[in-house]
């Protein structure tokens, strides 16, 4: 074999030794969610996340308005049949995130409404229980956001009104592989 066709053999066995390294390597950090029993997951609410939900409540009805907290946070599981609603359970879609991609599955979410006057806890966008002429959903968004919290409502793709969480710069990815938030802010 002449030196020249020799030459280009080992130029391509390299690019192709590069390309399979490439793709193992993105294999292994990029495609799928990793087995989430080999990291160690919260069991509750993020202590500064408590902490901020908890300072909601108070400057909301502060403010004349009630908050109920209908979810924190949420296990691998409940997310999982949360998944299922509108798919292959009863009822309408509601989430879009399986265990293990939802900010709820590691404390740092949570979902609010209001609890009208009557003692209901309603969903209403444009209920004014103080009687100030602005929705107390807006209030109690505008208090959450200067606590910290990220609004479901501002997302672009699905909006989740009622969502709110703070990822501390963590992203889903991160936080599946094991990267958690200080235990304090």
């Amino acid at each position: 074999m002449p030196v020249k066709s020799l030459l280009k053999l080992v130029v391509f066995l390299l690019i192709l030794s590069a390309i399979g390294l490439i793709v193992y390597e993105y294999s292994r950090y990029y495609i799928g969610p990793p087995n989430l029993e080999d990291t160690s997951l919260p069991t509750a609410l993020h202590p500064a996340v408590a902490e901020k939900k908890d300072q909601l409540i108070s400057q909301a009805a502060d403010k004349g308005i009630n908050v109920v907290i209908t979810q924190d946070f949420r296990s691998i599981e409940e997310q999982d049949a949360l998944y299922e609603k509108g798919r292959t359970a009863a009822g309408s879609i509601v989430t879009h995130a399986k265990g293990g991609e939802s900010y709820h599955n590691f404390g740092l979410a949570i979902d609010f409404a209001l609890m009208s006057v009557d003692g209901q806890v309603i969903w209403d966008m444009n209920y004014d229980s103080n009687g100030n002429s602005k929705a107390d959903w807006t209030e109690v968004v505008e208090i959450a956001k200067d606590l910290g919290f990220e609004w479901g409502g501002d997302w672009t793709q699905f909006k989740d009104y009622p969502h709110l969480q703070m990822d501390f710069g963590l992203t889903i990815w991160e936080l599946q592989r094991g990267k958690r938030p200080p235990e304090t802010e």
